[in-house]
């Protein structure tokens, strides 16, 4: 069963994802959706009875420093470099009263 992205479902992505997309881009877009997942359902057909899930395909070890207290940065260098700060935080656009196409 192959499972088809329509032009809403990809509208709603793209708002989701604060794209604007042309009529062009969203069938495109469809079609390329359409097409990974029906990659997926064909991955869906694999035994995979007593195959142990893992994250690499090959052992790999954890390589990060340890996790020691130090000092942060000064909220001044912190904010040098932001496009918009107020009373010593970022300032974001708001987003969450959009309403949804």
């Amino acid at each position: 069963m192959t499972t088809r992205i329509d032009e809403t479902q990809i509208r709603h992505i793209a708002h989701l994802a604060r794209l604007k997309l042309t009529d062009e881009q969203c069938r495109r877009f469809g079609d390329d959706l359409s097409l990974i997942l029906t990659y997926f359902e064909k991955l869906g057909e694999v035994d995979t009875d007593g195959v142990e899930p893992t994250a690499h395909a090959a052992q790999v070890s954890n390589v990060f420093r340890d996790d020691e207290p130090a000092a942060s940065l000064p909220t001044d260098a912190v904010l040098a470099n932001a496009p918009a700060q107020a009373a010593g935080f970022f300032k974001v656009p708001k987003v969450l009263d959009q309403e949804m196409p």
